[in-house]
């Protein structure tokens, strides 16, 4: 097991990986199709894999690597079974709070490291339909956070700018599939850190509906609100990971039977939400301007968009960390808090800590505002298909958010803190980049359930979006044949 030290971004210009000699496909999809036809084998692609990680030089993306005599061995004995597999051959990353046997689990947090002796819910099914794990992936401590700046194994550097934040919390998860060192990752999102971090990173990331994917083997950051994400290139690759995952569990209570359905090719007639202008947050006048022009291209779509007011969703995003989940991330890290606090990131403990001194009543107060929200935004989706929300509002540079931690991460949760307390589904996919280099990124949600129905307007959207993938010198996304 190789483990990642400490490590400062560089002060460098934008980053691009030019693999242009490199003749293996890069989406799972197309893997799939190169092994089916005997082109290549899982070997060579694993061995990519960690070529890439070796070659770009950062110590921050992977607490933990699995040694690559491990990885191959199981990629030539993978070579003997049926490459009928769902994701056969398909190498992928694991945030650092999902247990994977043989790799410890820390959350990014070394005193709580621990041993797991079995895979989550989730890795094994993308095991048994065929991954091979590289490795546990870095993220904001206790996946509190959407800027990925909080962890003490370092800073993954953002695959397009090394001096903007990577995004969090799931941050070397994305960063690993943006820079192509495999073409799926898994995430966790409660706040948005399944979003945030594929918005600035020019990837797509998928965040079902609560309940879908069981988060058996995950730490928890707030049980009642965890998913189980997914980081790919494309809507596709994402989706049939998510569709390998998906499933009761009979160990998690919070797993629902909700059935993922199939993506539309061109979904039409889309009701489409969007903030009333007044009511548009950002702290960006370049990404203001590039979620005008998205929202043009929706219509181009034959979206009808619907102006829709906020205010409900602003308020529910704000209870989540000024209400009764605050207490919630604060169980899982009490122990720590009572014996070795200085074990926890000063910022996550400033955070978390308040929750120890929530009362029970003031609990109980929320919970019935929230399930009045929650009233409100099912009339508001009886009017709506969707909505269509930027995934952040500015993207910050690692220097600013050092210096302001709280505030700026909180802005970066402006379109993501109310989804999960409302039971919605979403999908982050790329729009745009902006004139000073800077990926932009919408996010579809919509209500529990619809999670094929949102994620099919995110294909076509990305599709229209002509960008390259990820950080990858790459063609256009292309939405047939891919």
């Amino acid at each position: 097991m190789f483990v990642h030290g400490l490590h400062s971004p560089a002060e460098t210009e934008p980053v691009r990986l030019n693999m242009s000699g490199d003749a293996f496909p890069e989406t799972a999809l197309r893997l799939l199709a190169a092994y089916r036809s005997g082109t290549i084998a899982p070997e060579q692609v694993i061995k990519r894999s960690y070529e890439r990680l070796r070659q770009r030089d950062d110590s921050a993306v992977f607490i933990s690597v699995r040694p690559e005599h491990e990885a191959l061995t199981e990629a030539r004995e993978l070579s003997r079974r049926s490459s009928d597999l769902p994701l056969y051959g398909i190498p992928v990353a694991v945030k650092d709070n999902i247990d994977v046997a043989g790799l410890p689990t820390t959350a990014a947090c070394p005193a709580f490291s621990y041993e797991p002796g079995l895979d989550a819910t989730a890795v094994a099914r993308l095991r048994a339909a065929g991954t091979i794990v590289i490795g546990k992936a870095n993220l904001d401590q206790f996946a509190t956070g959407l800027v990925g700046v909080r962890s003490p194994y370092g800073v993954p550097r953002n695959a397009f700018n090394s001096k903007l934040v990577p995004g969090g919390s799931s941050s070397g998860s994305a960063v690993a599939v943006a820079a192509g060192i495999v073409p799926l990752a898994l995430g966790t999102d409660t706040a948005g850190s399944g979003r945030v971090p594929a918005g600035l990173n020019n990837i797509v990331g998928l965040k079902p509906s609560l309940g879908i994917v069981p988060t058996t083997g995950v730490v928890p950051a707030c049980r009642t609100l965890d998913c189980v994400s997914v980081f790919a290139l494309t809507t596709d690759d994402a989706w049939l990971a998510l569709s390998v995952m998906a499933g009761l569990d009979k160990e998690d209570a919070y797993a629902r039977a909700r059935p993922v359905g199939a993506l539309d090719q061109r979904p039409n007639g889309i009701r489409l939400g969007v903030p009333r202008p007044e009511q548009r947050l950002f702290f960006d006048r370049e990404f203001e301007s590039a979620y005008a022009q998205s929202l043009e291209k929706f219509e181009e779509l034959g979206c009808t968009l619907i102006e829709t007011d906020m205010q409900p969703f602003y308020e529910t995003a704000r209870l989540l960390y000024e209400g009764p989940w605050v207490a919630e991330r604060a169980v899982v890290v009490r122990e720590l808090l009572a014996s070795i606090p200085d074990a926890i990131h000063p910022v996550t403990r400033a955070i978390i800590e308040p929750g120890l001194r929530i009362s029970a009543a003031n609990a109980f107060a929320t919970f019935y505002r929230l399930e009045e929200l929650r009233r409100t935004a099912e009339r508001v989706f009886n009017t709506i298909d969707m909505l269509a929300v930027p995934t952040a509002p500015a993207a910050y540079t690692v220097e600013q958010v050092l210096a302001d931690p709280i505030k700026l991460n909180s802005n970066l949760g402006t379109y993501t803190n109310f989804v999960n307390l409302l039971d919605l589904c979403g999908i982050a996919v790329p729009a745009s980049v902006t004139a000073n280099g800077v990926p932009f990124g919408i996010t579809l949600l919509g209500a529990g359930g619809q999670d094929a129905k949102t994620a099919s307007l995110g294909r076509a959207f990305h599709a229209e979006a002509r960008l390259p993938y990820g950080a990858l010198a790459m063609p256009s996304y292309q939405l047939t044949g891919d």
